[in-house]
């Protein structure tokens, strides 16, 4: 025990409430359908605009009240975490599988192929991405399968740029240069001997993407072109409750305090991992 102490004190300490707001989302992701009191997209119009339980004319059924078709706002919260943690993490994955092998060959092999793939990454960067991702939602349709493609589309290129630069530093290390000599191929190059140095670096991006990927979609979403009703997300309880701000103003609060928590907690534990996997920052 007091080895793993000593261990554990070279490293920053982690974010509590940060790690534990976000363990917190991912465990109501996972058990939304047991946790949950209702049916997220089940209708109630005897129920519509029962207020917070603790005021005037709420009800403890209801805690945090319900929307103009009665339909119950702590379950859709709970739901919406569940879609906007699984686009968020699965377009992260998918961006972050295509950039890295777009960065591994272009920084690994250099020349014209270095050119021709570095200039698709500066063209798609180029080019705004709020406008083109309400494009391609629009062509493609809403959908939760169209939303995650969109996003992965559009966020490999950061991941690609990253690794590319990570790629460069790590190709002229000696003991790449020693299994070149060896007759290691490019694939096993890439594979076994630089992919592992580039692990921190692709853990840190990702971890700060997801946040963004979740604004992304929630930012789509409230304009009503990302994941259709009546799937609960936050991004169109929002858009839902704009309406209403004046009289039911809970209705777009809490599904925006939903994305700033969850966003916010996001960042904070990759500024630990970025501390944690970071030699350099571990030292200061």
């Amino acid at each position: 025990m007091a080895r793993l102490r000593k261990i554990l004190k070279r490293f920053p300490p982690i974010p509590t409430i940060p790690a534990a707001v976000f363990l917190f989302l991912v465990f109501v992701a996972v058990f939304a359908p047991f946790i949950a009191p209702y049916d997220p997209e089940a209708r109630n119009l005897y129920d519509q605009f029962i207020p917070l339980s603790w005021m005037e004319g709420g009800s403890t059924a209801h805690l945090l009240g319900t929307d103009y078709f009665g339909r119950d706002i702590l379950t859709r919260l709970l739901y919406g975490a569940r879609v906007s943690l699984s686009v968020g993490v699965i377009a992260v994955a998918a961006a972050a599988s295509l950039g890295t092998v777009v960065g591994l060959v272009s920084g690994y092999f250099g020349g014209w192929v270095d050119i021709v793939l570095m200039r698709v990454v500066d063209s798609v960067l180029a080019f705004p991405l709020i406008l083109i991702a309400i494009l391609l939602a629009v062509t493609l349709g809403p959908s939760y399968t169209n939303i995650i493609l969109i996003l992965a589309l559009l966020g490999w290129p950061r991941f690609a740029r990253q690794i590319r630069a990570e790629t460069l530093a790590i190709r002229e290390q000696e003991y790449v240069a020693l299994a070149r000599v060896g007759g290691c191929s490019p694939a096993r190059m890439m594979w076994k001997h630089m992919f592992p140095n580039i692990v921190p670096t692709l853990l840190v991006l990702a971890t700060y993407q997801i946040g963004y990927v979740i604004m992304f979609e929630s930012f789509l979403s409230f304009l009503g072109v990302g994941i259709p009703p009546p799937t609960p997300t936050w991004g169109s309880m929002c858009s839902e409750g704009r309406d209403y701000i004046g009289t039911n103003w809970w209705l777009s609060a809490f599904p925006g305090l939903c994305i700033l928590v969850t966003i916010l907690s996001v960042n904070l534990v990759g500024d630990w991992v970025r501390d944690r996997l970071d030699p350099k920052l571990r030292q200061v």
